[in-house]
């Protein structure tokens, strides 16, 4: 393991442990897992040497959310149950270019743009749609971010546990709504301050910053934040710096703000409500 990497799972667990609500509810455990971390770059470095790719584990799920080039010859290692990809650029799905160990979630435009990929098993969702994968639910949430490649956000919940996930994003269409009972946010890492937005008519294409993420889940009242998919100043910089200062941008927004490195791991106990008799 990295250096540093467990001083941020013990802090992640903190953050994210609930209890509860009444002493008999039983508790199940959703272990999140950065697989990686970096975002559409060429440089890297050993905290983000991997295209970012989250690992949900849920019982016997294995779900992996997106799957990037850099895990063409790794999915033997993952073992996963189900994929679910937020778009088709390469750094999303283009490891799965010779095809998939398990059924494929993804938008009719994304499965359009990856036609060419011999996946056998494909899962066409909806924005706006629930839908489950072994105890974990999704729903898609359209957001702005390439023209060619449309992308979605997706709010993943187990009981009353329940996290944003979102590693590409220009803008979030009405954040307030789009958050509204989040537990946690984990964002697009790819610019600290610096814009880098473009506008194609009236669309927005590229990434927000992580002041503007931070200041969305502000408004929601989010109060807990992780940043993936980094960007070049980012993943060139000193990891122990960078993350002291998103933890200061959080504060600025009263919430606790991270970065995410490859190989964190985190785990969000899950209220598991019995059934009266």
């Amino acid at each position: 393991m990295k250096a540093g990497a467990s001083e941020l799972i013990r802090t992640f667990d903190e953050i994210m442990e609930t209890k509860p609500q009444h002493e008999d509810e039983p508790t199940g455990v959703l272990t999140l897992t950065f697989l990686g971390t970096r975002g559409e770059i060429e440089v890297r470095s050993r905290q983000h040497r991997r295209h970012s790719a989250l690992l949900v584990e849920y019982k016997k799920a294995r779900i992996m959310i997106d799957c990037g080039v850099d895990w063409l010859r790794q999915l033997q290692t993952v073992e996963p149950t189900a994929i679910v990809l937020t778009h088709a650029h390469p750094d999303h799905a283009g490891g799965l270019a010779r095809g998939a160990p398990c059924p494929v979630y993804g938008t009719p435009e994304t499965h359009a743009l990856l036609a060419r990929f011999p996946i056998s098993d494909r899962r066409v969702i909806s924005p706006e749609k629930p839908f489950a994968i072994g105890g974990v639910r999704f729903r898609a949430c359209r957001v702005e971010h390439s023209i060619r490649a449309p992308a979605v956000g997706y709010r993943v919940s187990v009981t009353s546990s329940s996290f944003f996930y979102l590693p590409d994003v220009a803008r979030l269409p009405d954040p307030s709504k789009a958050l509204r009972g989040i537990g946690l946010y984990i964002g697009d890492g790819a610019t600290l301050r610096r814009s880098m937005l473009r506008s194609r008519g009236r669309a927005l294409i590229g990434h927000a910053t992580i002041t503007a993420q931070l200041a969305w889940c502000a408004k929601a009242h989010v109060r807990r934040a992780i940043f993936t998919h980094c960007g070049s100043p980012i993943v060139r910089g000193d990891v122990r710096l960078v993350s002291a200062t998103i933890q200061k941008l959080g504060c600025e927004n009263e919430l606790d703000a991270h970065l995410a490195c490859d190989g964190d791991r985190l785990h969000l106990i899950a209220n598991v409500t019995r059934k009266r008799v």
